[in-house]
């Protein structure tokens, strides 16, 4: 469901303080990975106890292509929903799977207590490759989230794009795509990441004009090591302007200097989304705590849940 800009709002944002005394009005959510090494399951639990007294809506969990993540990322969200206080949602893909390996899949989610899921068609296994259904598969998201429907009752998130699926044959026919998922029973879109405020509003409009009325999240990646964001925008068709190429650059070798710029780049784009009337956020956080933290401070949000040390370690 989209929210009128407010005139008010907007001149206040351009006339005080960019950050000044904001009443923390929004809600948020966070996407992880499941760790590869013991090492990396630490920061990631680090990351969650750090960003749990925020009161997420939920927290994501991603899911590798093929399947090749399912029992790390099995295990990362069932830990989530047993130990802490926070919904936990589970990425579930159609690649290389029959609809009867998606099912077993979603109901052993169901069964640890996970009920929301993010439902994707998914990328090829192979970097380059066209997708393939599996032949006793789903041949979409929208096919996938209709079978979920008919497994259990899970809350459904589904992908949008601000700036087209590269696999898509118009920005119309995305938006189609999109409103099939919803209409299949998805709740809510969050979308791809993107750079520039204006790229979300225009979306929302042709989403609004496309008859789409539900609610579309917008996805925020800080910008941490910009030749990862750049790969990243290639393989996903977003746009990198010229000016943040310009703003990283000299910074590869000077990482705290390179984290100030990006928590400053990321939180003048949720600030500015605020001001456009947007009050759900969705984080990639990497699986670090620090820039997606700070820019929910920044925004007005302030712990009001268990603190870190009442979740187990």
């Amino acid at each position: 469901m989209t929210t009128a800009n407010s005139p008010s709002e907007a001149r206040r944002a351009a006339a005080s303080p960019m950050f000044a005394d904001l009443s923390g009005d929004i809600g948020v959510s966070f996407e992880f990975f499941p760790p590869k090494t013991e090492k990396m399951n630490e920061t990631l639990w680090e990351s969650i106890k750090t960003l749990s007294p925020l009161g997420p809506r939920f927290v994501s969990v991603t899911y590798g292509a093929g399947g090749t993540t399912r029992e790390r990322t099995h295990a990362t969200v069932a830990r989530i929903a047993s130990e802490t206080g926070i919904p936990a949602a589970a990425h579930l893909t159609c690649v290389d799977a029959s609809r009867a390996e998606i099912a077993e899949v979603a109901q052993a989610y169901w069964d640890a207590g996970v009920r929301h899921i993010v439902a994707l068609r998914g990328d090829p296994p192979t970097a380059g490759s066209k997708f393939q259904p599996h032949p006793e598969g789903y041949a979409s998201a929208a096919d996938l989230i209709g079978g979920l429907r008919q497994i259990a009752p899970f809350e459904i998130s589904a992908a949008a794009y601000p700036e087209t699926h590269p696999e898509a044959l118009s920005p119309q026919s995305d938006l189609d795509n999109l409103k099939r998922k919803l209409d299949a029973g998805a709740s809510r879109a969050i979308t791809q990441f993107f750079h520039e405020p204006d790229t979300f509003f225009r979306f929302r409009d042709a989403a609004a004009a496309a008859g789409i009325d539900a609610e579309i999240v917008p996805g925020i990646m800080p910008v941490s090591n910009f030749a990862a964001i750049q790969r990243m925008s290639v393989m996903c068709g977003t746009d990198v302007p010229a000016w943040l190429a310009r703003l990283f650059d000299g910074l590869d070798d000077l990482p705290a200097a390179r984290q100030l710029v990006a928590a400053t780049v990321a939180a003048e784009l949720c600030r500015r989304l605020y001001a456009g009337g947007v009050r759900n956020f969705h984080f990639y956080t990497l699986n670090r705590a620090e820039l997606a933290y700070a820019i929910c401070h920044m925004l007005g949000l302030r712990p009001t849940v268990a603190k870190p040390e009442d979740i187990a370690a």
